[in-house]
């Protein structure tokens, strides 16, 4: 007979459940990780790839990577084929805040249960244990409130406030904020069609009268907004998709539609109180801008839109933005561009849930695109909202670690051989744009290709945003570069983008992006193959990728030879 066990902790949703559990020691992201159709793993590089969630406890550390977590777990507990609870033993609140959503809008309960490290080690895939008894976080009378807050909660506004209220302040019990704070922008990456629940939770919030009190610009969306038949994209995602944008448009979002606002005019300022969805942007706005914001999940996003506030607590507060871990790196003699989203998602890898400071890089002269390939792989590889680089981040002086550890070029070299994993060195489609192309990137990109003949079995599609698209375009970036036979879409993102778009024909890609020659395998089910931008040249050129490490990653660098 199986025995039982039963688990205490905090409860960050509450609900009992009763289930045998699913255990790893590695953190995952939902979206791009759990396939919301099914329940089945995903993350070809996760240790739970192929296994189901559906009706097992899921213990992980945490959710890390994209925001959109939160959309994907609503679409598991909808659709009846979620986890039974998730434990977790780590600060987490992008898989936290869609149960929560569930609970509190739908009426449907998955608990999410908070124990001790020591707990969480305890436990194994297999073992049948019960959660109850768990006790609260704090209590409502210990979060400050304004009045328009309370008006907001009493539905003086209207419904949609209410609504949003209430999440918020759900939120920020669960965060430990002592109150909430005005921003002065949103970005929601909430705007990412991940199947019905996604837009029947947009729709709802809209005919509850939702307005947004703050500017507010959109991620990425899941279609080309503006050619999405032309490219032979189904109605089945075309339109939702669409309708979800527009949906966010009709409350008083601006149709940006891109991954990247740190590239928009509307960038914040040095300690600008923002509230900001999209993992990269969060990682980049925190660390390169020194903006304030948290790493907040789909649909939270929406909430702190139209209440125009959010919980004050995490990188809002000084002690939040702490570097715990200083990580030590050796920058290579001769590297080139893939070296910075190679090093972003290794230093995710090994900082767990403590924000890094890294050393050794102050005379590396980071570029502004450098830094974006960098926050975008550290996000995809960890749960963490920003990071340090001395020398180079805004707010790196200072920063006292507790802890030490290195990075060299023997982590390098195995993070590298994970991101280029694919077997075969024929290549059928270059991927840039991961996040979205910078006005600087096309410019590049129009360097390298300039005079150069593109193989006729490669593709080449780059993604960018609107406004960077139209720069570069006056720049004269854009002509090479279509002359070259590349496809420019813009709206949507490489983790969204599959066929007819990815044409059907291709098993190999390339990539020069961190984040993507992580997603890309359990997105769109081709192997991935990685490097630098001049490097997919190269293969756009020659129909094939060269198998070698580059001479930088196998070399010793003068210094430490």
């Amino acid at each position: 007979m199986t025995q039982t066990v039963t688990v205490l902790g905090t409860s960050l949703v509450d609900g009992p459940a009763q289930a045998p559990v699913l255990h790893s020691n590695v953190g995952l992201s939902f979206w791009g990780g759990i396939d919301p159709l099914t329940g089945i793993v995903i993350d070809a590089h996760h240790p739970l790839h192929g296994e189901c969630v559906t009706g097992r406890i899921l213990a992980i550390p945490s959710g890390r990577g994209s925001c959109t977590g939160s959309f994907v777990l609503l679409e598991l507990i909808l659709g009846g084929i979620a986890p039974a609870a998730v434990i977790v033993c780590e600060q987490e609140e992008i898989l936290t805040l869609g149960a929560l959503i569930a609970q509190l809008v739908f009426d449907r309960t998955m608990p999410v249960l908070q124990v001790t490290p020591d707990q969480f080690h305890t436990l194994s895939t297999g073992q049948h244990i019960q959660i109850d008894g768990a006790h609260q976080p704090r209590a409502d009378g210990e979060i400050e409130l304004s009045a328009t807050d309370r008006a907001m909660l009493a539905g003086e506004h209207g419904k949609a406030p209410q609504i949003a209220m209430q999440v918020v302040l759900g939120m920020a019990r669960i965060q430990g904020a002592d109150k909430l704070i005005d921003v002065t922008q949103v970005h929601i990456d909430g705007c990412i069609y991940t199947g019905p629940a996604s837009l029947r939770f947009a729709e709802m919030m809209l005919a509850a009268g939702a307005r947004l009190r703050v500017p507010t610009t959109l991620n990425a969306i899941s279609v080309d907004h503006r050619r999405w038949r032309s490219q032979g994209v189904p109605e089945s995602l075309g339109i939702p998709a669409s309708a979800l944008a527009d949906t966010l448009v009709a409350m008083g979002a601006t149709p940006s539609f891109t991954c990247a606002p740190y590239l928009l005019k509307t960038a914040p300022s040095f300690g600008e109180q923002i509230g900001w969805g999209e993992s990269n942007a969060v990682a980049y706005a925190n660390s390169v801008l020194g903006a304030r914001t948290m790493k907040y999940a789909d649909m939270l996003d929406l909430c702190i839109a139209i209440t125009g506030r959010a919980p004050h607590a995490g990188p809002h507060l000084d002690r939040g933005r702490r570097a715990a871990l200083a990580i030590d790196v050796e920058y290579p003699a001769g590297a080139d561009d893939s070296f910075w989203p190679l090093l972003g998602y290794c230093v995710g890898l090994h900082c767990g849930p403590e924000i890094p400071l890294i050393r050794g890089l102050e005379h590396s002269r980071a570029t502004q695109d450098e830094l974006k390939a960098f926050a975008a792989a550290f996000a995809t590889s960890t749960g963490v909202p920003m990071f340090h680089i001395a020398g180079i981040t805004p707010e790196a002086t200072g920063q006292n670690p507790t802890r030490t550890r290195a990075i060299g070029l023997t982590e390098l070299r195995t993070a590298w051989m994970e991101l280029d994993a694919a077997p075969d060195d024929a290549i059928g489609l270059i991927s840039l744009g991961n996040p979205h192309f910078s006005v600087g990137e096309f410019a590049s990109l129009a360097t390298l290709v300039a005079g150069r003949t593109r193989s006729p079995n490669v593709a080449v599609i780059i993604t960018c945003g609107r406004d960077v698209l139209s720069t570069a375009t006056e720049a004269g970036s854009t002509a090479p570069i279509e002359a070259f036979g590349a496809q420019i879409v813009t709206d949507t993102c490489w983790c969204m983008i599959d066929e007819p778009v990815i044409p059907p024909s291709v098993r190999t890609l390339m990539t020069n992006s961190g984040k993507y020659a992580h997603y890309a395998p359990g997105l769109v089910g081709r192997d991935v193959r990685f490097g630098s931008l001049a490097a997919c040249v190269d293969a756009a050129c020659a129909g094939h990728a060269a198998r070698s490490l580059p001479a930088w990653l196998t070399e010793p660098s003068p210094a430490h030879a």
